[in-house]
């Protein structure tokens, strides 16, 4: 069966990227909270606004990937282009990170986070849109699969790095904030450094031929494409729902470590918890590969958007430092599972000379960002003046998510 066939040289490549890039976004979701929270903190910043300005940084890149990246993943279904917009985006994103420890303004430090999460996500848009030519259809699932299971294990080496820097600083003569300085720096080498075998080894494989006006092309095809999705309902309510369920799972990624702070639990606990996020996440998404052979990923998506939505009822309830740790080893056994199979059930259902421009629409609906799910928060909890009814109202769109997934399941 091609499910136990040894990885090929180009598929570890290509998986090699997820360990890379997931290095990042484990800091988002952990160190750079704190980061914030620190500078913030001295600017005066309270806890409540804390949360809602990271929350508007994440929604920020969210709308600046959305009008940016169709059109920029139109581009690279040219031959020859998918490449070096990758590479450019990917430099973006790690130039972010090397300097952004280096930020002591609180604004300066939002906006370079800016910057580097548009860059990350932007070659997320170029990374999955590879995967068509990576590999075959018949194991997108179990290489999809394997992509986010080894980021998450990959990612592990680079945090654990960081994390004995930064508690145990003093041992080392220097203080939290200069050891989170350096924990950027070894995340953003990491990444570069995982790049590198993509970098050489990766071909254009499905490509619309390069024309003349390739910018002007680019947006007629992708207005054409917009225009007619319609007469595609499967990709159509796919996306509906993909937009739905994916921003809360990302909103809950991207503010996890920033709610566990705003409510005041150890932000040592809460790293090591995070952690454990990582290392469950590993074999359960492996799981999750296995289970595509034998069940369909309508089914196993299904399963993990209602797990998702208990698992932000439960959220509801956190007040200690053990509810948080159950609440990650959950999010840990579900995480990987409902992205990889997002991504790969999305690349079997569009055309592959086309996988630039769908996956530059497929970003807009969640992945790398998170517009609804984090304004949502950031919205409930000024105007309710609760975190918890803040984190709560992502129940909304994980019910929303899973109707139009099923709707989507029906559609020819």
């Amino acid at each position: 069966m091609s499910g136990k066939r040894k990885l090929t040289k180009m598929e570890k490549a290509w998986i090699l990227y997820d360990v890379g890039n997931s290095a990042f976004i484990l800091l988002v979701s952990t160190l750079f909270p704190i980061y914030f929270d620190a500078i913030a903190g001295e600017a005066g910043i309270s806890p409540i606004n804390y949360l809602a300005y990271w929350g508007y940084a994440a929604s920020a890149v969210t709308l600046i990937v959305a009008l940016l990246g169709p059109v920029l993943g139109a581009i690279t279904d040219f031959k020859g282009f998918k490449k070096p917009i990758f590479l450019g985006s990917m430099l973006l994103g790690t130039s972010g990170c090397l300097l952004l420890g280096f930020m002591k303004s609180w604004l300066a430090f939002l906006i370079l986070f800016v910057i580097a999460k548009c860059g990350f996500s932007a070659s997320l848009i170029f990374y999955d849109a590879m995967l068509s030519d990576v590999t075959e259809p018949e194991r997108m699932d179990e290489v999809s699969a394997r992509g986010f299971a080894f980021g998450y294990i990959g990612s592990c080496i680079p945090f654990v790095a960081g994390l004995v820097l930064v508690l145990g600083a003093s041992s080392f003569g220097i203080t939290q904030m200069q050891a989170m300085t350096i924990a950027f720096a070894i995340s953003a080498v990491w990444w570069f450094l995982s790049t590198v075998p993509l970098w050489r080894m990766y071909r254009q494989v499905h490509y619309v031929p390069a024309q003349r006006k390739m910018i002007r092309a680019s947006f007629v095809r992708l207005f054409d494409t917009l225009k007619n999705m319609r007469s595609h309902p499967k990709v159509f309510w796919f996306l509906l729902a993909f937009f739905c369920y994916i921003d809360g799972v990302y909103t809950i990624i991207d503010m996890a470590t920033a709610y566990g702070t705003a409510l005041g639990l150890d932000t040592t606990g809460l790293l090591l918890a995070l952690l454990v996020t990582q290392i469950v996440a590993f074999p359960a998404t492996l799981v999750f590969g296995w289970l595509s052979g034998s069940y369909s990923p309508r089914a196993l998506i299904s399963v993990c958007i209602i797990a998702y939505t208990l698992i932000t009822l439960f959220g509801m309830t956190l007040d200690s430092q053990i509810k948080f740790w159950i609440l990650a080893v959950c999010v840990g056994l579900f995480q990987g599972g409902v992205q990889a199979l997002s991504r790969s059930y999305f690349a079997k259902i569009i055309p592959k000379e086309q996988s630039g421009e769908y996956f530059g629409i497929f970003d807009i609906c969640g992945k790398g960002a998170s517009f609804l799910g984090t304004t949502l928060v950031s919205i409930t909890s000024q105007v309710t003046n609760s975190i918890h009814y803040g984190i709560g109202s992502l129940v909304i769109l994980f019910i929303l998510g899973f109707f139009l997934f099923q709707k989507s399941c029906k559609a020819e």
